[in-house]
């Protein structure tokens, strides 16, 4: 299943690699849209919540 989480201030590719990095150490299979500013995430319900908490602590806000 896919989970589009739409992230503010996804503006430059250092945010998509903040992002990739703080996604890396949760083990998701996800990837990052710097053109729609959002994360697509692949897997269950429960890991669009260790998502979100994981860009939460790095510093981003989740629609």
């Amino acid at each position: 299943m896919k989970h589009i989480l739409f992230v503010k201030g996804i503006k430059t590719q250092e945010d998509v690699r903040k992002i990739t990095e703080a996604l890396n150490d949760t083990q998701l299979q996800f990837e990052v849209s710097l053109t729609n500013q959002a994360v697509i995430i692949h897997g269950r319900n429960d890991l669009v919540r260790v998502a979100k908490i994981a860009l939460l602590e790095a510093g981003y806000i989740v629609d």
